[in-house]
Formats: C-alpha cells, sequence, structure tokens
C-alpha cells in the first residue's frame, strides 16, 4: 500500500493575462509568466522566486496539459529548482466556469501534477531522491497546490 505525507502548500502567483501563442498543430498553447508565490510545510517554506513559467497545452480532447519550472528560496536561502508536469481537466461546462474566473470546487474537476526537484543545499538533499504527487486547485489568482511525497 502507497503512503504519503504532506510536504507543502503552494500557491503560485501568475501574470495575467496569459500569452496566447495560439493554434498549433498539436493543441492550443499558451505560455503563464509565474511572478511569485508561497509554499510552507513541516520540513521547508519560502517563496517561489519571479520567472518561471508554465508552458501550457490545451489539447484536443480538452485536456489542459502543464509543463512547469519555477525556483523554490527556502526561509533560511537555499535554492531548490523544481519542476512538474500534469493535467487539469472536466466537465465541458465545468472548465467553461473555471476559465471565467468562477470560484468552482476542487471536486468537480481533474487537476494532479508530479513535481521532482533539483537542489545544491545539503540540508535539503533529500528532496533529490523523492518521488512526489500534487492535488490542484484553480483560483482566480492563480494555481494551489498540495504537494505529497510518496513514502
Amino acid at each position: 500500500m502507497i503512503q504519503m505525507k504532506h510536504l507543502f502548500n503552494m500557491p503560485v502567483e501568475v501574470e495575467m493575462p496569459l500569452q496566447m501563442v495560439g493554434a498549433t498543430p498539436i493543441g492550443e498553447r499558451r505560455i503563464a509568466k509565474v511572478t511569485g508565490g508561497s509554499f510552507a510545510g513541516p520540513e521547508l517554506k519560502g517563496t517561489i522566486l519571479p520567472g518561471g513559467g508554465d508552458w501550457l497545452l490545451l489539447r484536443a480532447d480538452g485536456v489542459l496539459q502543464l509543463d512547469v519550472r519555477v525556483t523554490l528560496k527556502t526561509d533560511d536561502d537555499a535554492l531548490i529548482y523544481m519542476t512538474y508536469r500534469g493535467f487539469r481537466h472536466g466537465p465541458a461546462a465545468v472548465m467553461e466556469r473555471l476559465n471565467k474566473g468562477e470560484a468552482i470546487d476542487a471536486s468537480e474537476y481533474y487537476f494532479r501534477v508530479a513535481p521532482f526537484f533539483e537542489t545544491g543545499a545539503e540540508k535539503y538533499d533529500w528532496l533529490n531522491r523523492i518521488v512526489t504527487v500534487g492535488t490542484g486547485q484553480r483560483l482566480a489568482t492563480g494555481p494551489v497546490y498540495d504537494v505529497y511525497q510518496i513514502l
């Protein structure tokens, strides 16, 4: 049986409007510039540095595919590179309301990510060797994730 422990909660701030690249051969490409945010959990906390991004792809089947890269700065000044891929999708009516900025309960749609970490900070070296999963919720201000370590 798989066991997990909560690693951190992470609200992400993104610049609006998104960069709308448009319809490409593989879907509708959008780019979200990450401008900040925070993360906090029992073993680490800090801020998300500006300069990251999310290379979003809205596929023909209605699934939004995420490809995110950000730098985390812990409260004790360690830098952690975090990447994650994931999916967000749900019933068309729910996704339409969500895209209009309406508050939608996260149970009404699927929003999951798989984060990985890289750091040279000795204190957080354990992050280089773990697998994590996250659940997401899309708010008007940006996504909020709960990230869990798979034990």
